[in-house]
């Protein structure tokens, strides 16, 4: 398998930002990572392995990128204001930044990407195909976390608002970006054993549905874990039936 890495420091971010790329061809896929991964955390628990034969038959090609909450939402002693403030610019480094490089990579400049990704990194492939629908077309999240009140402390800022899919999504008016959000689709698979928060789906998926959104809440079954196990039997079922 074809792999290369590329980095850059982000001007959004003020650091260096780090995506690698596998594959030669194909419809472009962008891996978010778990909360405290990196862009090649996906690799080291052998998600790559099993999208190897869709990566080398052409079928797609895949961007794993890295992430920031692991010193945001997840870590305990940052401020909420920092948290929500981080997450902002992470999403201005991915619609600015990583999108554009991916697009001249695959030498599409007006391409429209599948994002995905398990726990938080399923919540930053949903929030990114919500914002940045001229982007995406696809999402596939799994085993999302979607609800961070419980990390904020009661603090709502407007970093947080614009990046919280359940306060914005609710109030998203008519308009271009529902248009576009209109012509995609939302997988979103949970599985309800150890670890699993299936309800936070199934909230989306309301959400989703009540704004003429399409998608589909795909629950597993109760022996089905918020483990790397799920996640490397969900994707690339997922991606053969719309690669």
């Amino acid at each position: 398998m074809n792999r290369r890495i590329h980095g850059w420091v982000s001007p959004e971010l003020g650091r260096e930002m780090k995506v690698a790329a596998f594959g030669h061809a194909g419809k472009p896929v962008l891996l978010f990572p778990t909360a405290g991964g990196d862009f090649l955390e996906a690799e080291r628990f052998l998600m790559l392995k099993v999208l190897a034969p869709l990566i080398d038959a052409g079928r797609i090609r895949v961007y794993a990128c890295g992430g920031v909450s692991g010193e945001g939402w997840m870590n305990a002693e940052a401020a909420p204001a920092h948290k929500s403030w981080l997450q902002s610019r992470f999403d201005n480094y991915l619609s600015r930044e990583l999108v554009p490089w991916i697009r001249h990579d695959v030498g599409d400049p007006a391409v429209r990407l599948i994002g995905t990704g398990s726990s938080l990194g399923g919540f930053n492939a949903v929030n990114a195909g919500l914002k940045h629908p001229d982007q995406f077309w696809l999402t596939i999240a799994m085993s999302g976390t979607y609800d961070f009140d419980r990390w904020m402390s009661g603090h709502v800022d407007d970093h947080y608002y614009h990046n919280q899919p359940y306060r914005y999504l609710p109030s998203m008016g008519e308009g271009r970006q529902l248009e576009w959000l209109r012509k995609s689709y939302f997988h979103i698979a949970t599985g309800q054993g150890r670890w699993e928060a299936p309800l936070e789906s199934v909230r989306l998926g309301q959400l989703l549905g009540a704004k003429g959104i399409p998608n589909y809440v795909d629950l597993w079954g109760h022996d089905v874990d918020h483990d790397w196990p799920t996640w490397r039997t969900m994707l690339p079922m997922f991606l053969q039936g719309f690669a």
